[in-house]
């Protein structure tokens, strides 16, 4: 029989580790469902919809912090910021920011929430611990989509849905530097890890142009399929996925050679995407199956299909 000092230190010790045990669960993959007004929150482990948040509106863009305890995410129908606390898995703050905000970002010291509003031809810097619109910063770009940081912070990257350029917002002076010519309609933008490249998808064009960052100018052309739109890069850096909404296809890009190399058949209109952070998976949603594809990075086909809600816009994973 264990004595009752024994028990004394080890349940103290023991409900530690469930906490712990609780805290480091597998991520969740959560899909903005723009038609439903929902997010679906996928279990990674298991690969399904553990529950669905309601958002109200049309929420589109979506970020989520790196601590996992916050979701951001733009609604086009109310204007404005939507802001979840992740532990409730409910809305906590509703923020506005000007008729139909898409793309959302954070910078990566959690400082600043960035959200792309269309019709202001503007990016939004919203404060994380304030909640309130802190300054925004006109692009040259009309109807800017998506609006991504570098790794380190320095730069940010706008789209714009009626441009043939890269708009580059210098953060620490808050103001656009250059406008880089790429293919027309640009629109998923990813940096590889060391923020060394940054690879655009442009929707017309049907191309991804890499862009050198330290020469901000474009170093490759790489041919993806029709409608090329979304980009998540994997992280270790390899590779560059692309979601081609014509073709309800995924491009895998080599970017080592900046080449593409394979292609993986997903559902109708696959949009924003994601990949897990050990890389072996990517998290795809098609807009028009009302669904996430999930491709297996070892064989690169599709191992699962999980249905969300209706038009899921992207994923974000933490």
């Amino acid at each position: 029989m264990r004595s009752r000092l024994f028990w004394k230190c080890v349940l103290p010790a023991l409900a530690l580790a469930g906490v712990l045990g609780s805290a480091g669960a597998a991520p969740y993959a959560y899909v903005p469902n723009e038609k439903s007004g929902t997010i679906s929150v996928i279990d990674i482990a298991t690969r399904r919809v553990e529950t669905s948040i309601a958002t109200g509106g049309a929420p589109r863009g979506i970020a989520a912090s790196a601590d996992g305890k916050r979701l951001y995410v733009s609604d086009k129908a109310a204007h404005g910021l939507v802001v979840i606390d992740l532990d409730a898995r409910q809305v906590v703050a509703r923020i506005p920011l000007g008729e139909s905000p898409e793309g959302v970002s954070l910078s990566p010291d959690g400082r600043w929430v960035v959200a792309a509003v269309e019709l202001s031809n503007s990016v939004v810097f919203v404060d994380t611990v304030t909640r309130e619109i802190a300054f925004s910063i006109k692009t040259s770009g009309k109807n800017p989509e998506h609006a991504v940081f570098s790794p380190d912070g320095r730069w940010l990257y706008v789209s714009a849905e009626e441009a043939d350029s890269v708009d580059v917002i210098e953060v620490g002076t808050r103001r656009e530097v250059v406008s880089i010519k790429v293919g027309q309609r640009p629109r998923g933008i990813g940096f590889l890890p060391d923020g060394s490249r940054a690879y655009v998808a442009c929707e017309l064009a049907s191309t991804v142009y890499a862009i050198d960052v330290a020469g901000q100018a474009v170093v490759a052309a790489i041919k993806a399929g029709q409608f090329a739109n979304g980009i998540a890069v994997a992280p270790d850096g390899k590779r560059v996925y692309v979601s081609n909404g014509r073709d309800a296809s995924v491009s895998v890009i080599d970017a080592a050679k900046n080449e593409a190399f394979a292609t993986v058949a997903v559902g109708k209109r696959p949009w924003g995407l994601a990949a897990t952070a050990d890389g072996r998976a990517v998290f795809v949603a098609n807009g028009r199956s009302n669904s996430v594809s999930v491709i297996d990075g070892a064989s690169l086909k599709v191992s699962e299909t999980i249905e969300v809600g209706e038009l899921p816009w992207g994923v974000t994973i933490r």
